[in-house]
Order: C-alpha cells, then sequence, then structure tokens
C-alpha cells in the first residue's frame, strides 16, 4: 500500500514538472520566434523595421517591469490561482496577436502576452519546492533551465517553418494549444492554494509596484532607445529610472507589506547570487552579440552555415540543463555553482585570444563550454537560492533572480555591445575587416572573462560558511 502510494506521489510530480516545463518553454519560444519573423511581420504591416522592433521590445519591457511585482502577487494572493490566471492571460494574447490586423494592436497584444510570461516565469520556479522532494531540486531546476534554452534553440527553426507553411502571424497562434496543454496539466497536478482573506489581498503594496515598473521600464528603456547612440531621451529615461528607484526604496522601508523586503538584502548568499546572475547573462549576451560579425566576417561563413554555428551554443546548454541539474542534487548547489563559474571563466579566457586562423572550432569549442558552464550554473544557483528562500517569499525571490537575468541580458547587449565596437576601433562595425572583428571579440571576451572572475570571487566569499557548514555535515 506504501509504495503505491509512493508511486502515486512520484507520477503526479513527474507530471506537475512536465506542466511546469511547458510554461517555462513558452516565454522563451515567443521571444525567439519573434524575432525571427520581425523582417516578414514589417513588410505584412507596411512598417519600419525600427517600428516592427517594438513587437519584440514591448514583450521583453513588460516582462522585465513586471516579472518581481507578479512573484509577490503570488504569494500574496496564491501561486496556483494566478499561475492558471497568467497561463490564461497568455494563451489569450497569443490569439489576438495571431489575429491582429494592425502593427498597434499587435503591440498591444504583446504587451498583454509579455504580462502573462511574467507570471508564468515568476511562479514556475516558486512551484518547484512544493512538487518535489528536495533531493531532486537540483535536476527540477536543470530540467526548467533545458526548457527555457530549448525555446530559444527551437524558436528560429519552429518560426521559419511557421512563416512558410501559414504566415508570419501563425509564430503566435503556435502558442495557444501549448498554453491550453500546459493549463490542463496545472490544474489537475498543482497543489491547491491556502484559503486567502480579504485582508490579505489588501496588503500586496501597490505603490511600490507601480515605483518598481516605473524604475525598470525606465532603465530598460535607457538601454533600447536609439539605438547605438545616448541621447536626451536615453538621459531622460535614466533620471526617471534613478528617481522612481530612490522612492521605491524610501516607499518599501515605511509599507507594512512591502513588495520586497529591503532587509532581504543584507542576506549576502542572495545578493552574491543575484549579482552573480546579472553579470553572467551579460556576458551570455556577448556570445550573441558578437557570434555573427565574427562567423561571418572573421571567418568567412555565410549567414546559413554561420546560423548553424550559432545553434550549437542553445543546443548545447538544452542538452547539459538535466545532466547539470543531476550534479547539483549529487555535488551540492555551492560546489557546482563555483565550477560552472571556473568554467565559463575559461571558455571565455579561450574566445579571448583564440586566432581566427583555428576556424569554426576555435569558436564553437569554447562556446559549447561557455553555453554548458552557463547551464550548471542557473541549476545552481536557482537551486541554491530557492531552496534557502523563506517559503512564503519564493515568488517574490524567484522573480527577482529572473529579473536578474533579464537585467543582466539587456545592460549585457547594450554593454558588450559598446566594448565589442570599441574593440574593434572602426567607426562602423558593419564594414569592419576581419583583423577588427577578430580584435573585437578578443576585447569583449577579454572583459567577459574579468567578470566573470568577479563573480567567482564573489560567490566564493558569500558561499565559504556554506561549503564550511556542508564539509562538517559530509564528515
Amino acid at each position: 500500500m506504501k509504495k503505491a502510494s509512493q508511486s502515486n506521489s512520484q507520477r503526479s510530480s513527474s507530471w506537475a514538472l512536465a506542466g511546469l516545463s511547458l510554461t517555462m518553454l513558452m516565454p522563451s519560444l515567443a521571444t525567439s520566434t519573434a524575432n525571427i519573423a520581425l523582417p516578414d511581420l514589417a513588410r505584412t504591416f507596411a512598417a519600419s523595421f525600427q517600428a516592427a522592433q517594438w513587437i519584440v521590445l514591448s514583450y521583453l519591457l513588460t516582462v522585465t517591469a513586471l516579472i518581481v511585482a507578479v512573484g509577490r502577487l503570488g504569494d500574496v494572493l496564491g501561486r496556483r490561482r494566478l499561475l492558471l490566471i497568467g497561463t490564461i492571460i497568455f494563451a489569450g494574447a497569443s490569439l489576438l496577436c495571431g489575429l491582429s490586423p494592425s502593427l498597434e494592436l499587435l503591440i498591444v497584444a504583446r504587451v498583454a502576452q509579455g504580462a502573462g510570461a511574467a507570471i508564468m516565469m515568476a511562479l514556475t520556479m516558486a512551484f518547484v519546492g512544493a512538487v518535489v522532494p528536495p533531493e531532486r531540486t537540483g535536476s527540477a531546476m536543470g530540467l526548467l533551465g533545458s526548457m527555457s534554452a530549448v525555446g530559444t534553440t527551437l524558436g528560429p527553426a519552429v518560426g521559419g517553418l511557421l512563416i512558410v507553411w501559414a504566415g508570419a502571424k501563425a509564430i503566435f497562434l503556435i502558442n495557444v494549444p501549448i498554453a491550453g496543454l500546459a493549463l490542463a496539466i496545472a490544474i489537475g497536478t498543482l497543489p491547491r492554494d491556502l484559503p486567502r482573506t480579504a485582508a490579505t489581498a489588501l496588503r500586496f503594496d501597490v505603490g511600490g509596484m507601480g515605483l518598481m515598473v516605473t524604475a525598470l521600464t525606465a532603465y530598460a528603456l535607457t538601454l533600447t532607445l536609439s539605438r547605438g547612440q545616448f541621447g536626451l531621451l536615453n538621459a531622460a529615461a535614466l533620471i526617471v529610472a534613478f528617481a522612481a528607484s530612490i522612492g521605491f526604496v524610501a516607499v518599501e522601508i515605511k509599507v507594512t507589506s512591502p513588495l520586497v523586503r529591503i532587509d532581504m538584502f543584507r542576506n549576502r548568499e542572495l545578493v552574491a547570487g543575484l549579482a552573480a546572475n546579472v553579470l553572467v547573462s551579460a556576458v551570455m549576451m556577448a556570445t550573441l552579440i558578437v557570434g555573427p560579425f565574427y562567423l561571418t566576417k572573421a571567418i568567412s561563413l555565410r549567414p546559413a552555415a554561420a546560423g548553424l554555428i550559432l545553434a550549437i551554443g542553445p543546443l548545447a546548454a538544452a542538452i547539459a540543463g538535466v545532466p547539470a541539474g543531476r550534479i547539483v542534487d549529487r555535488f551540492g548547489s555551492e560546489r557546482a555553482a563555483l565550477a560552472g563559474l571556473a568554467a565559463l571563466a575559461v571558455g571565455a579566457t579561450a574566445l579571448s585570444v583564440v586566432p581566427a586562423s583555428f576556424g569554426i572550432a576555435g569558436y564553437a569549442v569554447p562556446i559549447v563550454v561557455m553555453t554548458t558552464a552557463y547551464g550548471l550554473f542557473q541549476a545552481a544557483n536557482n537551486t541554491k537560492i530557492m531552496t534557502r528562500a523563506n517559503a512564503a517569499e519564493r515568488g517574490v525571490v524567484s522573480g527577482l533572480l529572473n529579473l536578474s537575468r533579464n537585467l543582466g541580458l539587456i545592460t549585457g547587449a547594450s554593454a558588450m555591445g559598446a566594448v565589442f565596437a570599441w574593440g574593434t576601433a572602426v567607426r562602423d562595425v558593419v564594414t569592419a575587416s576581419p583583423k577588427a572583428i577578430t580584435a573585437g571579440m578578443h576585447s569583449t571576451f577579454g572583459i567577459a572573462a574579468i567578470l566573470i572572475v568577479v563573480s567567482l570571487l564573489i560567490s566564493v566569499r558569500a558561499g565559504s560558511d556554506v561549503l564550511r557548514r556542508e564539509a562538517a555535515a559530509a564528515g
């Protein structure tokens, strides 16, 4: 009887994790398919490429601005309830995207889709502790990381096929049946929320949410407006971000039930994990910026061949996710995170010195090392932070983890792009010579290696006490 009960529990846990995997897949798929479809969507709506870019930017800005707030909202109102609502919003917005008759309506629908995606991303990791036993947490985090990488990897291929078969708008409709399946699994397997009172709902920090959304949106706009230049609009957005951030901290200190408790950041391990996530994500963005230029210009690959080589990195991350999670479960999240950072440093250092004469292998091997190491770091860092989070705050902590990753990607796109341009020492990177492109790559990944070493030092310092406790327990 006991064995049958355990078997049913494991089956339910597996189904719940399958549903959560789908909710992690869809947000990344919605990003990567839209990127590949931008030229076709611009033609469909007779819009400029600059206007069409808001199809991608509106989604990413919404996710970044809302992800912490909706994580906290899940803690207050109930994570199961909000995850189901978020999946429904995502599915409905995806349908509206596919049926939109104008670019303006499509952008509005993408904002709604981004809101649903923010809920799904923030609450998916928060559920891991409730659906899998502690000894399998690392494996579960690795699987979720793999699913996100799968979405990124499959997006261009799936998007390209859908564009050919059914037109550019079909890239949005593919999410509807996936969301329906995820919703059905979630309804049947996720644990029910504890009863909530009206007084509990009223404790949600609306003022703090407004200031955080304003600060994050303004910061993201600082780095995305007037791409490649820093003008008056960027300066104004940065000032707004700074002012809203100060206001947010002031409100959170005084409010009874804050969106984010400021004293959470006295936890050195949490701060170190978030900081490392920002720096590592910024470094990984460098691979997406530099790779296309290096492959097509420095080693003279055709675009189709370069695209295949660029897919190696996300594919390696997707394959490495589950084994990485098992490594975390076997050796502990602290050691696995440090190992991932060390391997990232090795890969970035290799790319900072490899000559163009090494060809495809000289680029692909370090990239595989870096993306595999990234998968290990993500599984370990997510496990470490989520398992040590207060159970009542897992939604907001998950939101902070996802936010740190997004901020790293957004900041990295701007900062590492600027380093690459500086490293080429030419006015226009597009017309740079192969030698200049190689020099730019060396400079970019030289800086990237330094950032990873900084992350490693921060993590070692913050985790030294944990490692001593683990060693004492093992002895």
